[in-house]
């Protein structure tokens, strides 16, 4: 592939992207929220218990910590998400999604625009799936970004006998935990 079909593949991305925010945008604006809302929000849905903190969300978007900061108490106070303190380590806050913050984030998604686009597709998305997939893993790589990938695609996860296991933070893993994404994720 030479690099003005690399450009254009660059363009494509960019402009799907592009058409799924602004569709986002478009929903936040009749719930009330501001996109960045809807980022915590669907990242708390899909993170796993080693990357439910603050830090983590600051990492993985790319924010300063006073707009998560204040993102955060902007949610909690709604009562979309709820902030615990760490049994182990007082220090640490764990994040989650309440019911009410996964009831909104639910009517944010933009999931029937892209259904409704999906109609347009082959039936066999296979490839287009990996490619998209070793894209995104090569955008992560060029910007140094941490993977943030699935917990059960990290060359650090393993299954034993009696369920899933870490094997950077040397914990069990639970069937939940291992289909979340994770700050941890290390690709292969």
């Amino acid at each position: 592939m030479n690099v003005m079909e690399k450009i254009a593949i660059f363009e494509v991305i960019e402009r799907m992207s592009a058409l799924i925010r602004s569709e986002e945008r478009k929903k936040c604006t009749e719930l009330g929220l501001q996109p960045v809302h809807f980022q915590v929000l669907d990242y708390l849905s899909r993170c796993n218990r080693f990357s439910d903190s603050p830090a983590a969300l600051t990492n993985y978007l790319g924010m300063t910590r006073g707009t998560v900061s204040q993102t955060l108490q902007l949610l909690e106070k709604k009562g979309y998400i709820k902030k615990k303190t760490d049994s182990n380590d007082r220090r640490m806050v764990h994040l989650s999604l309440l019911e009410e913050g996964e009831a909104v984030l639910s009517e944010a998604r933009s999931t029937e625009f892209f259904r409704q686009a999906s109609t347009f597709l082959n039936e066999d998305t296979t490839d287009t799936e990996k490619v998209f997939s070793d894209t995104l893993v090569a955008l992560q790589k060029a910007h140094k970004f941490q993977t943030f990938g699935l917990c059960k695609t990290c060359k650090y996860f393993t299954r034993q006998s009696d369920g899933f296991f870490c094997g950077l933070t040397q914990e069990k893993l639970s069937q939940k935990d291992s289909e979340k994404i994770c700050q941890e994720h290390t690709v292969n």
